[in-house]
């Protein structure tokens, strides 16, 4: 426990100092040597993210003088979350992290807060309640942010931010169904339920290669709030009548497969999700060709083709190779704040102004792709974001901008106003349809 503790609050230290959690954490886990010890450390990690602020907070009521020792200070944080959200036996947890701090008065000092906070644990959670930051977990400004544009809903948002992410699982429609899968899993001891058209979540996580038929590309993990991307973009199944203004009146689409593009495609699940549910000529692109050959593996477990292209999408002119795209998902780059509680480094390293950055961004990008797209054609936008800036707002401005060529399509509950907000069973989402008049 103690070489965790001490692993743990290196990450930590390193988070909060600049760096993103998926570039410390993999460098910690290499460290340790059974599976048990990395999934508790990035348990501990995770977890003390998500709370940080409210261990902010006990700890410095704990502490007669601000701490001029960081090392100790996280490692002090990693304990305290130990004790109040995890199983470990507290005496362990102590002790570990006593030896952990060293001689002298850190010793001491670890000792006494830690012990102090076992003894006076109602009323450092009435110190903490009191203070939104701590209560919430997430910065003041974000609060702020969430309740303004958020009026009747901001408190269940950060409440589910707070959550740990459901392992949802999506369901291969061209190889199974969720009723059929559903019975292999209780056969399997991993009890599910189902949470959208395609889409099972576990009671609990699992290691995913342990699941029925993953290897075989039975299923892929997504979360069902990303489910509905496919369902989306392209609403029916392989068969539906397309007509184009290139093509015979009445031909079928058979005869002409959508011709779509994933923008911004890595990881590749909602790749693999279009070409499950359709025949069409996939084009996934992105701008890191390193991040491209993880849509490869997850396209070759899946068994499904695509053609793979590295490049910007708010600069086309150096990939596209000049046909119109029918169908274009424009999954933009954004302040993942809908997705707080899967990547919880996030709240503490934005700052307020990232958000006009991010919806300057966006605007370039919309722009860029809407290029492509042929007329009739239909573009879906999306983010993972919660925040009117990067969401209803961009739409907002691009539809003002296209008063002539661009309509805004209606969308099915819950989406009416295209917000999907987290809670938990899905993540947070925004989805934009819109049709190239």
């Amino acid at each position: 426990m103690r070489k965790l503790q001490k692993l743990a609050a290196g990450a930590l230290g390193e988070v909060l100092a600049g760096t993103a959690l998926h570039q410390v954490l993999p460098q910690c886990l290499q460290q340790l040597q059974t599976p048990g010890e990395r999934g508790a450390l990035q348990d501990i990690v995770y977890g003390s993210l998500r709370q940080l602020g409210r261990l902010d907070a006990w700890l410095a009521a704990l502490l007669e003088r601000p701490l001029t020792d960081p090392e100790l200070g996280w490692l002090l944080r990693v304990a305290l979350y130990q004790l109040a959200y995890t199983r470990a036996p507290a005496h362990a947890v102590v002790h570990n992290a006593v030896t952990a701090a060293g001689q002298g008065w850190r010793r001491g000092l670890a000792n006494a807060v830690l012990r102090n906070f076992q003894r006076r644990r109602a009323e450092l959670e009435k110190i903490a309640d009191d203070q939104p930051s701590a209560r919430w977990s997430h910065p003041d400004w974000w609060i702020a942010k969430l309740q303004a544009e958020y009026p009747d809903q901001w408190q269940g948002m950060l409440e589910a931010s707070l959550l740990h992410p459901p392992f949802t699982l999506r369901v291969n429609c061209r190889r199974g169904d969720v009723a059929g899968y559903l019975r292999r899993l209780n056969e399997a001891g991993m009890p599910a339920h189902q949470t959208g058209p395609d889409a099972v979540t576990l009671d609990r996580a699992v290691p995913v290669h342990s699941l029925p038929g993953f290897d075989q590309g039975e299923v892929s993990v997504q979360d069902a709030g990303a489910q509905w991307a496919a369902r989306l973009l392209i609403p029916e199944p392989p068969g539906e009548r397309e007509l184009r203004q290139d093509r015979p009146q009445g031909e079928r689409l058979a005869a002409y497969p959508l011709r779509v593009l994933d923008a911004c495609a890595a990881p590749g699940g909602k790749s693999g999700h279009i070409l499950e549910r359709a025949d069409v000529d996939l084009y996934a692109l992105d701008v890191d060709a390193g991040r491209l050959a993880r849509v490869r593996e997850n396209l070759d477990r899946l068994q499904l083709p695509a053609t793979l292209l590295a490049g910007d999408a708010a600069q086309p002119a150096a990939w596209w190779d000049g046909r119109p795209f029918d169908r274009i998902l424009a999954d933009v780059p954004c302040s993942a704040s809908g997705v707080v509680r899967r990547n919880p480094d996030i709240k503490w390293l934005r700052r307020p102004d990232d958000i006009a950055r991010f919806a300057a961004q966006q605007a370039v990008m919309l722009e860029a792709l809407w290029r492509l797209l042929v007329r009739g054609g239909t573009l879906l936008y999306v983010t993972c974001s919660v925040f009117d800036e990067e969401n209803d707002g961009q739409v907002r401005a691009f539809l003002a901008r296209h008063t002539e060529d661009a309509e805004r399509c209606p969308l099915p509950q819950p989406l009416t106003d295209g917000a999907l907000l987290p809670d938990a069973e899905h993540d947070g989402f925004f989805y934009a349809l819109l049709r190239k008049t």
